[in-house]
């Protein structure tokens, strides 16, 4: 179990390296005020002139000035076996972590972001990209969508997926990368999804994203901490 560096009763905005998209960073701290680095998220940081309460990291990728600036805050890691993502979220203790600077540069990087979602199940966090959120979808969650509204789900591995207010149900279907996904599934009205497992991703549109926070403050139950 990994001691956190940041502890927060209420939601965090955790800024990484990517250059987030016009409005993003505007968006998530509306919803978490208290800001998390990683890494070269200081840089946007500093651009920003917002303070972050820690910059978590290999810190390989932070500007001498973020660095100087944001001295007193620093916290390396200097293990490589993981991305700073990963190095920040596992050491965030908070009830939902917003992430932006995570999708919408380099690809390799994007699917890094999704494994780390996966590896860290305990670990409630949406990332926020121009046109969607994606976030591991919970034992259970009811969101409020509008009638056509995309929904898709990505397995990571193998599960299943009971669901209501879908166009294409999925009850008694088993999903997996190399064979079944769910994609380009549409809302009939209010969902429910209740996966078997911590390894479905689910990809809303970007305009869904207060509802989605919504019914994560709805729904407490979380998967447990991944063993191993």
């Amino acid at each position: 179990m990994n001691q956190p560096i940041v502890s927060s009763p209420r939601p965090i905005t955790l800024i990484g390296g990517a250059d987030p998209a016009p409005g993003i960073l505007t968006v998530a701290l509306k919803l978490g005020e208290t800001v998390v680095c990683a890494d070269g998220g200081a840089n946007h940081a500093l651009w920003a002139e917002l303070n972050p309460v820690a910059v978590i990291g290999d810190m390989d990728s932070i500007s001498d000035a973020a660095r100087d600036a944001f001295a007193q805050v620093l916290h390396p890691i200097a293990e490589q076996d993981s991305t700073d993502f990963d190095k920040a979220l596992r050491h965030i203790e908070a009830p939902l972590v917003l992430g932006v600077g995570f999708s919408g540069a380099r690809l390799d990087h994007e699917l890094g972001s999704m494994t780390v979602l996966t590896r860290h199940p305990d670990r409630r966090c949406i990332l926020i990209g121009e046109d969607t959120i994606v976030l591991l979808c919970p034992p259970e969650i009811v969101l409020d969508l509008a009638e056509a509204s995309p929904v898709s789900l990505y397995p990571m591995a193998e599960v299943a997926c009971e669901s209501d207010g879908l166009r294409w149900a999925t009850n008694g279907l088993r999903f997996a990368p190399d064979a079944r996904v769910g994609t380009l599934n549409k809302a009939t009205g209010p969902v429910t999804l209740r996966p078997d497992a911590a390894k479905m991703l689910l990809i809303l549109p970007r305009d869904a994203l207060d509802v989605t926070v919504r019914a994560l403050q709805e729904q407490p139950a979380t998967w447990p901490v991944r063993a191993g």
